[in-house]
């Protein structure tokens, strides 16, 4: 994930919070619970431009703001369990990242803000509404883009290029992720296809 995808993630938190926490009361620390699959996150380029999200927006780690990371790392089976963590916990917003941790929080709380990240078809999963009115206590970015998506990014492209008359595309039909592309577009693994 890029620094400006996480800048909007937080953009995304800070909406998703109560009012009282976007005041910042006085003296209070808030709590920002974050499920993920990766432990590395907080060395890397994208665990720091988290933080300077959150410092640019007023919340300092270690003064005002304390992150409870949780990772998975390859073991689906304690997403769960890490979500009813820091349901627990009361953190102020979750933070999710990765497929497997998304329905983990939203099984395990309906009241504390959720921001997805990396979110593949957060429709599709059932995670929400719709992209422009998600409902719930859920909101986020979708990293990974459906069929619709795909077709618009197409467009563009050819909107942008107007001489082009062919793009290649690569996906797995069997993956969860690339099977809308497949049916949208009539691809088949191999498969070569022109602009309509």
């Amino acid at each position: 994930m890029t620094r400006r995808e996480f800048i909007t993630l937080l953009v995304g938190a800070t909406a998703a919070w109560p009012l009282a926490a976007r005041t910042q009361q006085p003296g209070k620390v808030y709590r920002v619970g974050f499920l993920a699959n990766d432990p590395t996150i907080p060395t890397m380029a994208a665990g720091q431009a988290f933080r300077d999200g959150l410092h640019e927006n007023g919340f300092i780690e270690g003064q005002n703001v304390s992150i409870e990371w949780r990772f998975m790392q390859g073991s689906v089976g304690r997403a769960a369990a890490f979500a009813a963590e820091l349901v627990r916990l009361n953190v102020d917003v979750i933070v999710s990242s990765g497929v497997q941790s998304h329905p983990a929080v939203k099984r395990a709380t309906a009241k504390i803000p959720i921001v997805m990240a990396n979110s593949q078809d957060p429709v599709g999963e059932g995670l929400v509404a719709s992209l422009a009115h998600p409902g719930g206590n859920i909101t986020g970015l979708v990293q990974v883009v459906s069929a619709e998506f795909g077709g618009k990014r197409l467009q563009l492209f050819k909107d942008a290029v107007p001489q082009i008359s062919r793009v290649g595309v690569i996906i797995n039909p069997e993956l969860k992720t690339d099977a809308p592309w497949s049916q949208r577009f009539g691809l088949y693994v191999g498969e070569r296809t022109n602009f309509p």
